[in-house]
């Protein structure tokens, strides 16, 4: 009885853990080997392939640009998400607001790109201008823009993208957790002649810390891996490169399965720090409660 009590409890998760490690384990563990060979995975070249990645002109542009998306994007979206949370839940058209907000989640980021692009599009003067900001542009007499070829501006404009689909999923996380926050707080600090500023900083922002920060270790995990709207938009050129786009190249166009490999095994010790404080967060919590 004892034996078959020990053994139950295996026999469950016995299928998660078998798919799990077909499809997660042993692939993590085939691209960590994978990364140590050349590009026909047949000579080994030890750290040759690492070296390159943070050596190579290219690369070090694609780190700098996933670094310009962690910070950018995140604090954007983070920020935008929570001042729209506070601010739409004091009108009368608050569903409505948000759901406006929230639609481009509808859209895929693949989809977003293409029309994003068709925005942003640029053709020299003198030509009919088929990009919105453009056709506006030209329209108050000025030069057509090429917004996706400028540098290093052109970065932020695909990242305003981003910002564009991932505000509204924000909004929402923060404006639940705004709602959980008592009333009879925020009115007796009202009572004792505290102002709306105030009120923000010192009850509102601190109880919605531990939400804040779940949103934004989300928002940085998601961002790390950023790949769709920088190979829609540009495919990685003129200097909007990262690091999930050059592995696709890697491996797709110049069919190097070692850096593929190793540029797949950066990101993976990117994300697992962020990994880790989402979990002792959360245990914190767990002991809290």
């Amino acid at each position: 009885m004892i034996r078959a009590g020990k053994v139950k409890p295996w026999l469950y998760i016995a299928p998660v853990v078998i798919l799990l490690s077909f499809f997660l384990i042993y692939p993590s563990i085939k691209t960590v080997i994978l990364s140590f060979y050349g590009s026909n995975s047949q000579e080994f070249v030890g750290v040759k392939n690492y070296v390159f990645a943070f050596t190579n002109p290219t690369m070090v542009t694609a780190f700098r640009n996933n670094a310009l998306w962690v910070f950018f994007f995140t604090a954007l979206t983070v920020s935008f998400g929570l001042v729209l949370a506070v601010l739409l839940d004091r009108v009368a058209y608050e569903s409505v607001a948000k759901s406006v907000i929230f639609l481009p989640m509808a859209i895929s980021m693949v989809g977003a790109s293409v029309i994003w692009k068709f925005v942003y599009a640029w053709r020299p003067p003198g030509i009919p201008q088929i990009g919105l900001l453009n056709r506006v542009v030209t329209f108050f007499g000025g030069e057509p823009i090429a917004w996706l070829i400028r540098k290093p501006w052109n970065n932020f404009f695909i990242i305003f993208v981003g910002v564009w689909i991932w505000t509204g999923f924000c909004m929402v996380v923060l404006s639940a957790a705004y709602k959980n926050i008592p009333r009879q707080l925020m009115e007796s600090a009202r009572v004792d002649g505290a102002t709306e500023w105030q009120i923000f900083w010192h009850i509102t922002l601190p109880l919605m810390r531990p939400t804040i920060a779940v949103v934004a270790t989300t928002m940085v995990v998601f961002v790390l891996k950023i790949f769709d709207f920088v190979y829609v938009m540009t495919n990685g050129n003129y200097n909007t490169e990262v690091i999930a786009n050059r592995m696709y190249k890697e491996m797709f166009k110049f069919q190097h399965f070692g850096r593929a490999g190793t540029l797949a095994v950066i990101l993976l010790v990117l994300i697992i720090p962020v990994m880790i404080i989402n979990i002792r967060r959360f245990r914190r919590q767990r002991e809290i409660r």
